[in-house]
């Protein structure tokens, strides 16, 4: 059975890359989302087993969506990577207190997704 993979991020060039990268031969099925408004209606749907989120959107950023996703019941089950266009210090921090268990800096390269998703998918 395929796993699911939830990718969140406002660059739609982004998503289709990631998603590029996660099917159809990746062997992951994937639901891009192009903002956080809709996670939590989007992951009691969908229940992925894993969520690609980006850190810097507008309306709900990556750490609101984090804050919304833990206070659920459902969304506090499933493992986060953040992606990001920055390697801030401060950034990383506010998202590991969020509990995320990786965070990839834009460029994304298909290696490197898969093995943190692989990784991601160890905590589940």
């Amino acid at each position: 059975m395929k796993k699911k993979i939830m990718v969140v991020d406002d660059d739609e060039k982004s998503l289709e890359l990631v998603k590029s990268y996660l099917e159809p031969d990746g062997g992951y099925e994937v639901l891009a989302l192009a903002g956080a408004k809709e996670i939590l209606t989007q992951v009691r749907a969908f229940k992925p087993d894993v969520i690609l989120l980006d850190l810097l959107m507008p309306n709900m950023g990556g750490i609101e969506a984090c804050e919304a996703l833990n206070s659920d019941p459902l969304g506090s089950k499933v493992p986060i990577i953040v992606i990001s266009a920055l390697e801030k210090d401060i950034d990383k921090l506010q998202a590991y207190k969020q509990g995320i268990v990786g965070y990839l800096v834009k460029p994304l390269e298909k290696n490197i997704i898969i093995q943190a998703i692989q990784k991601a998918l160890e905590y589940k």
